[in-house]
């Protein structure tokens, strides 16, 4: 990594008896055996600082907006790479300080930010190289701390911050430019796991993945998440839905891993399931060991599992978590593993096979019985579309079916907010009517 600055931490990691402290909250997953430990990437030593009071929860319903990073969709501006370099954080900067000043005006209290969109960072990491999604090329310092600086800037505004992750995905593509940029972060300090642990690699949905079976994975993933919570006054930590991904065409191979690790488990969607479920608990209790006013959630599929497939299912004929990302997300609420969980129910009420209504209910009737809190992913980015099997979100702007949705969402005790995806969306010239909408409900 082409970086001015390193964590004090990190030259002495081996002789500091803090790495005990963090080996011994990454041992919590419920396995029979210490998995097998990394020989190269280190696992952060943190400190854990004194804890507050928690405060009592806030009663006001999260109004919050995905921004994304990942291929830039969201942010950074796309011709701020080729900039020179304080023109580059200039704009950067300004374009960040222009969303948050937008979203407060639309009265949007909570941004959840990716902080990791690939195997690179969006913070001053020990771990990831920089994220080439901040000056064109992997592991090059931008010359500021993006998470340090949103955070700065959104808690100025009385907004919070929700680091959003994805776990398992190295790359969003496989092509020979991608593998040669991820081949010559070997000499940077530190190196994309790509290079540095290419065992644990695997193709899946034609992107570069982590293999989700092997311990050591799950214990680095967590690693990363230790490393922002105990250095970065974030308010939660988000995974997508990003778990096992794969596509027909580009089936993640896990054959070899599964003959290694499987044993005991009468088939290999049993061993996945529990593989996802190890890191959510792994998570879960390394975050609340570390700081636990840091929330944490998830932001699955809508579809748990269909009523054809599973008695306690949705009424819907949708892709489910279950079956196809192996994420037993059900079960992680019911454990108590979530702070929150945040189901992307992404349809009309008008679509049959997966209506907006029958699922938020199904939701709120899992959170229940529980303390976790239910927000709902809500589909901006369909509003002002056309679409021949979803025809309401362009009948008057997409207004309706919206207000229809959030007056579902707040008139059920269960769910305690809403999210939309994506903050770019609120800039589209469809969205404006919508947008407008949201301004007079939400806005001050």
């Amino acid at each position: 990594m082409a970086c001015s600055h390193r964590f004090p931490w990190v030259n002495t990691y081996k002789k500091s008896a803090a790495l005990i402290a963090v080996a011994v909250a990454l041992s919590l997953a419920s396995c029979s055996s210490p998995p097998p430990k990394s020989l190269v990437t280190p696992l952060p030593t943190v400190t854990k600082p004194p804890m507050p009071t928690k405060p009592a929860l806030s009663k006001e319903p999260v109004r919050g907006v995905w921004l994304t990073t990942v291929s830039r969709l969201d942010w950074p501006p796309i011709n701020s790479v080729n900039a020179s370099p304080a023109n580059r954080i200039h704009q950067q900067q300004q374009a960040l300080t222009d969303k948050l000043d937008k979203l407060k005006s639309l009265g949007i209290n909570t941004v959840f930010f990716q902080v990791k969109p690939d195997g690179t960072a969006l913070w001053r990491s020990s771990i990831l190289p920089w994220s080439d999604m901040l000056t064109g090329k992997i592991g090059e310092d931008p010359g500021y701390d993006p998470l340090k600086f949103m955070l700065d800037e959104a808690h100025k505004r009385g907004m919070k911050v929700h680091a959003w992750f994805n776990p398992y995905r190295v790359s969003t593509n496989v092509k020979p430019s991608t593998v040669n940029a991820l081949n010559n972060t070997l000499s940077l300090q530190p190196a994309s796991v790509f290079v540095l642990h290419r065992d644990w690699i695997r193709t899946a949905s034609d992107r570069f993945v982590l293999d989700p079976g092997i311990p050591a994975a799950r214990d680095w993933i967590t690693s990363i998440v230790a490393e922002v919570v105990s250095h970065y006054p974030i308010d939660g930590v988000q995974f997508d839905d990003y778990f096992y991904t794969e596509t027909p065409g580009s089936a993640l191979n896990d054959n070899a891993t599964f003959r290694q690790y499987g044993q005991g488990f009468a088939s290999k969607a049993d061993w996945r399931r529990n593989n996802t479920l190890l890191l959510i608990e792994q998570v879960s209790r390394t975050i609340k060991q570390l700081n636990p006013n840091v929330e944490f959630g998830v932001s699955p599929a809508g579809v748990w599992r269909n009523l054809s497939h599973d008695a306690a299912g949705s009424d819907t004929r949708g892709a489910a978590a279950y079956d196809e990302a192996y994420a037993d997300t059900r079960r992680w609420v019911q454990m108590g593993l979530l702070d929150y969980i945040a189901p992307q129910l992404y349809w009309p009420f008008a679509r049959q096979a997966a209506r907006y209504d029958v699922l938020a209910n199904w939701w709120a009737d899992v959170v229940k019985p529980t303390h976790t809190r239910l927000y709902i992913g809500v589909a901006l980015y369909k509003i002002g579309e056309a679409s021949k099997s979803e025809p309401d979100w362009t009948v008057n702007g997409g207004v309706p079916e919206l207000k229809k949705q959030l007056d579902l969402n707040e008139s059920v005790p269960q769910i305690n907010g809403t999210i939309l995806f994506r903050e770019n969306y609120l800039n589209q010239p469809q969205t404006q009517d919508a947008v407008n909408y949201l301004r007079s409900r939400w806005g001050d």
